[in-house]
């Protein structure tokens, strides 16, 4: 009985001492991801945001990476709360990434955060990959929705590397925010190369690269059909220091501000002609 009583008193101190650094915060974040609720990337942010943020998460029941931008549409979403360690709003949804963000902000918080991030992915988007990609995605659509939002990729599943690059996260997030740069709309595309808990050689902030990763399809034969499964895939160079495939092959940080305009400016002008009253 002593030792029930001990540990109730434990834990209310505990959650006091969660409630007074979260009621603290100038910050609320919405977190989410496209590997599911449980995986060690969204794990590593909550850690490490909790301290400086109130910290909603807002994620995947089930993997969906390569989603893209894609939303769930005439299907039944379901909600799980789920306990957690933070003692913050955690909610598993079966839906894909950028409707998990879209659900989470129009009814499952209150108020609109100051910022979403989406992360920590496992494997990098960047260049091309950024339109396939689950992560960036959902970053997208709070973008498109009117908030600031950060997509965040690590090269490898280490879990010291989750750990460094939640750190540098946070003090991104400070760092944006105590510069004022956390605008409507604002979208960015951050990148970590492997062994970042070891050292990070820098940080370049980056255009995005048009060259696209090498995706091959190895083909299974089998009677009356034809089976196709996707083989490894393999990160072509770009030669272009600006863009984010070259400075993250040479082993940076990269961070690339992204557009939600995607009009061609230049064909505008040439496709004038086939206007009509």
């Amino acid at each position: 009985m002593k030792n029930f009583v001990i540990y109730i008193i434990t834990f209310f101190c505990i959650s006091l001492i969660t409630i007074s650094v979260n009621a603290s915060s100038d910050l609320d974040i919405l977190l989410s991801n496209d590997d599911g609720y449980d995986a060690p990337g969204i794990k590593a942010l909550a850690e490490a945001l909790t301290s400086i943020a109130m910290v909603t998460v807002a994620a995947p029941a089930n993997q969906q990476s390569g989603a893209g931008h894609g939303i769930t549409y005439r299907e039944p979403i379901f909600v799980r709360q789920v306990n957690n360690q933070y003692h913050i709003p955690w909610y598993a949804i079966t839906a894909r990434p950028a409707t998990c963000v879209h659900l989470g902000l129009e009814n499952l918080l209150k108020t609109k955060p100051d910022l979403v991030i989406t992360g920590i992915n496992k494997g990098e988007n960047i260049g091309p990959v950024t339109f396939r990609s689950g992560t960036v995605g959902a970053a997208r659509e709070a973008a498109i929705l009117g908030l600031p939002a950060i997509a965040i990729s690590l090269q490898g599943d280490d879990k010291d590397d989750y750990k460094a690059a939640a750190l540098y996260i946070r003090q991104l997030v400070e760092k944006l925010a105590s510069k004022k740069l956390l605008h409507s709309k604002l979208l960015l595309n951050v990148n970590f190369p492997s062994g970042v808990s070891k050292k990070i050689k820098g940080t370049k902030v980056t255009k995005l690269s048009l060259v696209d990763e090498k995706n091959t399809y190895q083909k299974i034969n089998f009677p009356f059909l034809e089976i196709y499964k996707s083989g490894k895939i393999k990160l072509v160079l770009d030669n272009d220091p600006q863009t984010d495939v070259n400075a993250f092959s040479n082993g940076y940080v990269t961070i690339t501000p992204l557009s939600l305009d995607q009009s061609d400016y230049a064909e505008l002008d040439s496709l004038k002609g086939l206007n009509k009253d």
